[in-house]
């Protein structure tokens, strides 16, 4: 049961952080091509981190 709130916290934290970000996204007033890079960086992070989880899992 304790697995199933922490999931669904996380879950209801990760919506709130992407609602913040869409919301600061969407009110940016800057060239459209630097406002669809910096649209993508939260996606290269996410990938980086996902990519290099297993290293740091097997040390």
């Amino acid at each position: 049961m304790l697995t199933f709130k922490r999931q669904k916290l996380s879950l209801v934290l990760f919506l709130l952080v992407g609602l913040g970000y869409f919301s600061v996204m969407s009110n940016l007033e800057i060239n459209y091509f630097f406002k669809s890079m910096i649209a993508i960086l939260p996606i290269q992070v996410g990938a980086l981190i996902y990519m290099s989880h297993p290293r740091w899992s097997r040390r």
